[in-house]
Parts: structure tokens; sequence; C-alpha cells
């Protein structure tokens, strides 16, 4: 590889995909740390020698270190306080290494290209109204039809959106999502291996898509904001509403979250939301689950999570043999495991 076509990004996102800092890759190549931030910031380029020895301690092809990388936020977090630094960056390079397959399947054709509607908010303060209005939109603009989503994952990848599993062994890196403007990437923990919940995460990160995009992430407001937006895709009102029960009436509820194929916390949640339940039920409601230890693993299971299939599908077919040569294997290979795995 030449130099002139060294991609400084690029070296950044290899280090953290195996959780070097930049100390330490110095240490392991044989340079200075400040020849490695000379690197990243662009100040400086490596030699030859140097790119292959930094492709050889980072293990990835030199030809990684040359693509052009697509800059975007630092992601949807939702655990900040609780995922280590260097966690959250090396699975942030891991979405990168999505976001890099599902450029090479949509040049080969095997990717959809990304239609996500972008609807800003009125703000931070936007009505509840506001975003399920928006949430009605998105699926409207989607063709989705009326009643339960069949699968949340394949119609996020049907519209151009990379999904992948966690590959790290971390249950503090929770669900979170890059806004590119190409393809997205969604990440979903493996550590969930919960049908419910695994679908109302994939909404959750829709939302992030749809309202914040590149402009704010982060607080409080975004994921209040995140968690109406995926209550209402998942149960619009107009349609849930009347079956929704006013009582405590388990078997209506354990009915309810077969057919919407939602938990039944988000069931009583949307009770109390829409109006059905008064706020005493509703607490009544929660103080008998967590007696029963339903806030912890719920009655009625429905199943293995939804598994994204777009990328694993383009990884088998003889097109991804050039996006192969180009990316680390070692995190290919980590995301087809994790992606596929329901433990």
């Amino acid at each position: 590889m030449s130099t002139s076509t060294f991609e400084r990004g690029r070296l950044r996102v290899a280090r953290e995909l195996v959780g070097l800092s930049q100390a330490q890759l110095a240490a392991a190549v044989g340079l200075t740390p400040a020849a490695i931030s000379q690197f990243e910031s662009g100040a400086a380029r490596p030699s030859p020698e140097s790119v292959h020895a930094l492709s050889a301690t980072l293990q990835v092809p030199t030809e990684f270190l040359a693509q052009p990388l697509t800059e975007t936020h630092e992601g949807f977090f939702r655990s900040l306080r609780r995922t280590a630094v260097v966690d959250r960056r090396r699975a942030r390079a891991i979405a990168h290494v999505a976001h890099d397959l599902a450029l090479h399947a949509t040049r080969t054709g095997h990717f959809a290209g990304g239609d996500v509607p972008r609807i800003r908010s009125s703000g931070l303060d936007a009505p509840r109204s506001e975003i399920e209005r928006i949430a009605d939109q998105v699926r409207k603009t989607w063709n989705v039809p009326a009643g339960p989503i069949t699968d949340v994952v394949r119609l996020l990848e049907g519209h151009g959106i990379a999904v992948i599993r966690l590959p790290l062994g971390t249950a503090d890196v929770d669900a979170f999502s890059l806004p590119f403007s190409d393809h997205p990437v969604v990440v979903l923990g493996t550590d969930k291996n919960d049908r419910a919940r695994s679908r109302f995460d994939a909404a959750h990160e829709l939302a992030h898509l749809v309202l914040h995009g590149e402009q704010i992430w982060g607080i409080k407001e975004v994921e209040t904001q995140a968690h109406q937006f995926a209550a209402a895709f998942l149960m619009p009102a107009d349609e849930i509403r009347n079956q929704l029960p006013t009582t405590v009436d388990w078997p209506k509820l354990f009915e309810l979250k077969r057919c919407w194929q939602v938990s039944l916390a988000a069931l009583l949640m949307r009770a109390r939301t829409l109006g059905r339940m008064t706020e005493s039920t509703y607490l009544t409601a929660i103080k008998a689950s967590s007696a029963r230890g339903w806030r912890r693993l719920e009655p009625v299971p429905l199943g293995p999570p939804e598994t994204p299939s777009r990328l694993l599908s383009y990884l088998e077919a003889p097109h991804s043999k050039t996006a192969r040569a180009a990316l680390p294997a070692h995190i290919i290979a980590g995301i087809t495991t994790a992606t596929t795995s329901t433990e």
C-alpha cells in the first residue's frame, strides 16, 4: 500500500477494534506515541514499513488502512455511565466494519439502499402526541401493514439499515446505533435472549435514526423520545387502544403479548399511556409483576430474538470475497458468530 492512500481515521478504528491505546500500539510496533498520534491526526504519514507493522499488530489487512472512512458521531449508547470507554469505542469500531460490509453488499446488489425517513421533532420537549404521529408516519412511509410487525429486524434491513448483534463480552454495552446517512447501523446486544425486548430495542434505535440523526444524543430527553417512538411504532394507538384491558387481566395481557410480540411491561406502560389503565391500576400491576419475579423473567416466552440476516447472506455469497479481503477477518467472524447466536 502506498502511504499516499493511507486513511488516518482507519488507524484509529483498527486500534479501537483491539482495544489498544496510542501508547500501547506504539510500544507494540516500536514507534513513539507521538508518531501514532501524528498518523491519526494527519500531521504525518507512516512509511510503508510502518504500515505493514501496524497492519500486522492490529490484525487488519493493509487495504483496510487505505479505505475511505465515513465519519459519524459517537453513537446512541443508553448505558454511558456503566459502559467503559474502551468497550464503547470497540463497539463503535465494530459498527464501522458493519457499515463497510453494507457498502460492499450494496455495490453487488445484495443490500438495499438506505431510506430511513429523517423527521425531526419540534425539540426535546416535544409532546408525546407528536412523537406518536412521527412513528405513524414512518409506518405509512414504509408501507407497514396494520397490526403487529412480523419481524422488526427484517423490516429495518429491508430499508438499508445494517443490523448486527454485538460481538463483545460485556453486558454493559447496550443496543446502540450509528446514523450513517447511507446505511445506518443498529447493533443489538447478545445478552438479551428475549424476543420482545430485542424488538423494542430495534424500534428504539430506529427512533434515534429518524428523530435525532447526527444532532443530539446521550441525554435523558432523547432516550424518552426513543421509548415513546418505539412503543407507538410497535403498538399504534388507534389499533391497540381498545384491545388493552382496564384492569389487571393477566390472561388478556398474555394474549396480547403473543399477538403483538411485545413484553408485558411494554403493554402495561402502553395501557397507562393511552389512558386505559389508571395510575393506581398500573402500579398494582407492576407490584404484582415484581412479586412474581416477572420484572426479571416474564411468563409467556415468545421464542428466540429476531436474527439479522442480510449481511450474513452477503458474507456467504461469492461476491463477498473482495470485502473479506479488505476487512479484518477476526471481526467478520465475531460479527457472524454473535449475530447468529441467541445465547
